[in-house]
C-alpha cells in the first residue's frame, strides 16, 4: 500500500506541478520564489497524502496549501537563504512560468498578499467565489470585496495613462 501510494503522488507531482508551479509564481513575483513555495507545498502534502481520500482531486488542496504557506512566509519575514551573485541555470522540470506576462506579474506584485491570492484564484485559476473563499478560508463577501478592490488596483496600474493615449493619438 506504501509504494502504491507513493506512485500515486508521484503521478499527481508529474501531472499537476507545471500548472502548480504557475500558480505559485503569480503568488510570489519571482520564479525562484515560487519554486521554492511549490517545493514546500509538495512537501506538505506529501506527509498527508494517505490521509487525501481522493488522490485525483488533489489540486485544489494543493492549491490551498501553497496559498497558506505563502501566507505564512509572509508574515515571518525572515530570509534564510544565502544570497548569491549568479543564479543557477535557468532549467526548471516544470516548465516555463514565465509565461505569465511581465507586466501583469509587477501589477499583481503591488497588491496585499490576500488580495493578490484572491485575483490568482478567482480569475486565473477561474473559481467561482464560494470556491475560492472555501480555498482561502475566507467569506464570500471578502472575496467579492478583496476582487472588486484588487481589480480596481489592476486596472489603475495597467491602464495606459491619459497622456499616453493621446501621444499615440497624435501620432496617428
Amino acid at each position: 500500500m506504501v509504494r502504491e501510494s507513493e506512485a500515486d503522488f508521484a503521478d499527481f507531482v508529474a501531472q499537476w506541478s507545471p500548472a502548480l508551479l504557475r500558480v505559485a509564481y503569480l503568488l510570489t513575483g519571482d520564479r525562484w520564489s515560487a519554486e521554492d513555495l511549490l517545493q514546500a507545498a509538495l512537501l506538505k502534502t506529501s506527509r498527508r497524502w494517505s490521509k487525501i481520500a481522493d488522490h485525483q482531486a488533489a489540486y485544489p488542496y494543493v492549491r490551498r496549501v501553497l496559498v497558506t504557506t505563502q501566507a505564512s512566509w509572509l508574515r515571518r519575514r525572515r530570509v534564510t537563504e544565502v544570497l548569491i551573485d549568479q543564479p543557477p541555470d535557468d532549467h526548471s522540470p516544470y516548465g516555463d512560468p514565465a509565461a505569465v506576462p511581465g507586466r501583469a506579474v509587477a501589477a499583481l506584485e503591488a497588491l496585499p498578499s490576500r488580495m493578490r491570492a484572491v485575483i490568482v484564484l478567482r480569475y486565473y485559476e477561474d473559481l467561482s467565489e464560494a470556491e475560492t473563499a472555501a480555498a482561502l478560508g475566507c467569506s464570500i463577501g471578502s472575496v467579492k470585496s478583496q476582487a472588486s478592490r484588487g481589480l480596481a488596483r489592476l486596472r489603475s496600474v495597467l491602464a495606459p495613462s491619459t497622456e499616453n493615449t493621446l501621444q499615440r493619438e497624435e501620432m496617428r
